[in-house]
């Protein structure tokens, strides 16, 4: 009998307005994912804290820049997980169809068909 417990995944961008937030919107009502996102900077929506990364299965991160943070400021939390770069550039606003679209692709490489319906 397969898991039915959700995947939980961590989105992390700068902000926490756009890219990580659009993230976390797509997977809205997903059975599959329980989602949260976060941001690494002092002005962020939601500002990343350990509790997030202690929480999370994944962590996709935006841009490299975003792991690097994340492993300095929280080296020991992300023990054992795993952290995904994305590599989408901070040129999006909010539910930006194109950066929908982007999130979706990058997605479907790491979570498989689950995206298809996102």
């Amino acid at each position: 009998m397969p898991d039915s417990t959700p995947r939980k995944l961590l989105f992390v961008c700068s902000q926490n307005r756009w890219r990580s937030l659009t993230a976390e919107r797509l997977f809205d009502n997903h059975p599959r994912y329980q989602v949260r996102s976060a941001g690494t900077e002092p002005g962020a929506r939601v500002r990343v804290t350990a509790g997030h990364l202690g929480w999370a299965e994944v962590v996709f991160v935006m841009e490299r820049r975003h792991a690097d943070i994340l492993r300095q400021k929280f080296g020991e939390e992300l023990a054992g997980k795993r952290i995904i770069n994305l590599r989408i550039p901070d040129k999006f606003q909010f539910m930006d169809h194109i950066l929908q679209d982007l999130l979706r692709e990058r997605l479907r490489e790491q979570l498989g068909e689950d995206v298809d319906a996102l």
